[in-house]
């Protein structure tokens, strides 16, 4: 695949699957031994990308994924910077409901393998998550 099928793959993953809650997308996007290095989520695979997005979902219930920019595509890697917005109606990692709105930040590395997310790295502003919830103070 290249550049412009891998950005499109990422593109279909974030509004497709995250945004309209598509599982399929899931198991169609994703690589049977996908590993995320950075977000809980102890099954590799479509299976354990869904438990990561879950705990996310589960607290923000309305989460929206807001693509931003694609900042690169080459070779097995697309870059984005991007960010995501909800409200906070459940617990998340020890938190409980605050009912905050947050708007977070992030950027996420994946590396695509025979048309399939292999893996990917996230980096996150948990800080800021934390302080818009309430956690930490700002």
């Amino acid at each position: 695949m290249g550049a412009s099928e891998n950005k499109a793959l990422v593109r279909r993953l974030f509004e497709q699957g995250m945004n309209e809650r598509k599982a399929e997308v899931f198991n169609e996007s994703v690589a049977p031994d996908f590993v995320n290095h950075d977000l809980p989520g102890p099954t590799p695979g479509p299976e354990g990308f869904r438990q990561s997005f879950a705990m996310f979902e589960a607290a923000f219930p309305d989460l929206q994924v807001h693509l931003g920019e694609v900042m690169a595509a080459e070779d097995d890697k697309v870059i984005t910077r991007s960010h995501w917005t909800g409200t906070h109606k459940g617990e998340f990692m020890g938190v409980p409901a605050s009912g905050a709105s947050v708007d977070v930040n992030f950027i996420d590395i994946w590396r695509v393998e025979n048309g399939l997310l292999a893996e990917s790295w996230v980096r996150m502003d948990f800080l800021g998550l934390m302080q818009q919830v309430g956690a930490v103070p700002s």
